[in-house]
């Protein structure tokens, strides 16, 4: 998404002059841009996950803030999504246009709410635009994931939930703290951005990397964190015998769970289900909505029917 009375791009998916970033994950967030601005806690995330965020000039805006580039007004608002999504604001000539980046709607302690900002055109994504995702609450899916561990235990198994590194796995920590205070073992690729999410004061169970563990210790009763890509690589033989979880929203087709290869799937999303995007949508008041980044053409068609002015926009 280009800018053009700004000079600036929203989330661009290559090194551009100037960026504007909704969050970190990697579909949205890049290194080698020569500005970015974003969030506090976005940029902490992408100094930890890029090594060239150095030779970036980042500038940070808090929620609630906004700053002129070119002739546009830049705000940030909370999207709900991971620690640091924001909304991104523009304000231009009497119109307000908001890019939502990903959000959701659900209660999360590790991020702040998602808060709906009135706006002329509202630029959505429709990572879960079908009726049949729909979320049940997070405190319940908590304690399906915590009973699943403690069964795993008595059988003498090792528990491994796969979960994103960003956004995913510190929401299980944090959704668990409130059955336990053990220590839960994480992947590699996990430590940075749990120091990350510690460091701006989110409260989640107390973690150790599986590196750094004796070889030969074994992880028989433990809770083990790792990324969907450490799946069938020698890493797991560390894990034996284990019982593989999978925590995602793409759990709640039916199906999904034996296709993946899983013995357990839990449905928790870091995006709004069917309804909570319609209700964000709602709130903005838009009359205009852009739709992209998932089910564009059932969201359009909707959208439509509600007498909306509606299209989408296809991202890299």
């Amino acid at each position: 998404l280009y800018c053009e009375p700004g000079d600036f791009y929203i989330d661009p998916a290559f090194a551009v002059p100037r960026a504007v970033i909704t969050h970190g994950h990697g579909d949205h967030a890049r290194p080698g841009h020569r500005k970015a601005l974003a969030t506090p806690e976005t940029l902490a995330i992408m100094r930890t996950r890029f090594q060239d965020m150095p030779d970036t000039e980042q500038q940070a805006l808090k929620y609630g803030e906004s700053v002129r580039i070119g002739d546009v007004e830049v705000g940030f608002a909370p999207a709900g999504h991971i620690l640091g999504s924001a909304q991104a604001v523009l304000a231009y000539k009497g119109q307000r246009i908001v890019v939502s980046g990903d959000y959701k709607r659900r209660p999360d302690p590790t991020c702040p709410p998602f808060e709906p900002v009135p706006c002329d055109v509202f630029i959505t994504e429709a990572t879960f635009a079908l009726p049949i995702y729909r979320w049940s609450e997070a405190e319940t899916v908590a304690a399906e994931i915590f009973d699943w561990w403690q069964a795993c235990k008595r059988d003498g198994q090792t528990a491994v939930l796969f979960c994103y590194a960003l956004g995913k796995a510190q929401r299980v920590l944090a959704e668990l703290t409130r059955f336990t205070n053990e220590t839960v073992y994480v992947h590699g690729a996990m430590p940075g951005l749990i120091k990350a999410y510690r460091a701006a004061g989110i409260a989640m169970l107390p973690t150790e990397p599986v590196g750094n563990q004796p070889k030969g210790t074994s992880f028989a009763g433990r809770l083990v964190l790792a990324p969907p890509g450490a799946s069938g690589t020698p890493w797991m033989k560390r894990m034996h015998p284990f019982s593989a979880g999978f925590a995602s929203g793409w759990m709640r087709v039916r199906g999904g769970k034996r296709r993946m290869a899983y013995d357990r799937g839990f449905v928790m999303s870091d995006h709004a289900d069917w309804p909570g995007l319609q209700r964000a949508i709602a709130a903005t008041g838009a009359e205009r909505v852009i739709v992209t980044h998932g089910y564009e053409a059932v969201m359009v068609r909707w959208l439509q029917q509600q007498g909306l002015q509606a299209g989408s926009f296809k991202t890299e």
